[in-house]
């Protein structure tokens, strides 16, 4: 998998990849380039067999401030309706991509955490947080819908309809302690703490059954628009292919030979 981004920081060690903003002096500001690369990016991580999980981390005390004011927001007002279906189309594409990259992605939220920001953060499978993260769907400060890149679709299925809507209209900042209570967040840790809690968090996964996390992941966005007949198909039909790989058969040896399985993925 590629780690010489050009827009954004990216490390890969020991099949973990870290990506996170680079612009700290203004709280991580997504831009025209960043928004597409990182689109991009995860797009390219279905493919890559060296990549098991995702930490999107933060970087000099915060998350993003959304999108950057100067270099997105001042154009878009001189855009025509062509333009911005454009440009909403490719931001909601960053959302279907680190949805459908087939590996678990690790939000690590600390300090501002706003507009795309929490959107990235709401579209990761777990959110690690520390108690000064701040976190505003705050479309509405802009006069614009709190619609976006799927936050009326994704965030009511994390943390309720009545608080996903009074977040939506209003724009107000959700504090670390109600996004941990709300299940936004999965745990609260110490600003000294949140990269290593992020990663032990990955080598958990890690060491589990990458292939079976990947089918997981593919069922947890496709159910959404499913039955629960269909669901209960789709996961007959996912969890029968799982049966076949290498690992659930290294899982029955070990658990024979009362040792811990050593998963490879296969």
């Amino acid at each position: 998998m590629r780690s010489d981004t050009q827009h954004f920081l990216c490390e890969i060690d020991d099949r973990i990849a870290t990506v996170r903003l680079d612009r700290p002096d203004r709280k991580n500001p997504l831009t025209f380039d960043s928004y597409a690369e990182l689109r991009d990016w995860f797009r390219d991580l279905v493919y890559a067999d060296d990549v098991d999980v995702v930490i999107f981390a933060s970087n000099g005390g915060n998350f993003s401030s959304g999108g950057d004011v100067h270099d997105i927001i001042g154009p878009l007002t001189r855009m025509n309706m062509k333009e911005l279906l454009q440009f909403t189309r490719m931001t909601g594409d960053l959302v279907k991509a680190i949805v459908n990259c087939g590996k678990p992605v690790i939000a690590a939220v600390d300090g501002i955490c706003v507009g795309a920001g929490a959107i990235i953060a709401m579209a990761s499978d777990l959110r690690v947080a520390t108690p000064e993260a701040k976190t505003a769907f705050l479309f509405t400060r802009v006069g614009l819908a709190g619609c976006d890149m799927g936050a009326c679709a994704i965030l009511p299925r994390i943390i309720g309809q009545t608080r996903a809507a009074e977040l939506l209209y209003t724009g107000r900042s959700m504090s670390a302690e109600e996004g941990e209570r709300w299940g936004f967040f999965n745990r609260l840790v110490a600003s000294d703490d949140l990269d290593g809690a992020a990663l032990k968090l990955a080598q958990q996964i890690k060491a589990g059954p990458n292939f079976a996390h990947m089918m997981t992941k593919t069922m947890l966005a496709q159910e959404w628009s499913m039955s629960i007949e269909q669901a209960i198909e789709a996961e007959a039909q996912a969890q029968a292919i799982c049966m076949q790989t290498g690992d659930f058969e290294r899982a029955y040896k070990a658990f024979v030979a009362k040792e811990r399985p050593v998963f490879e993925g296969d």
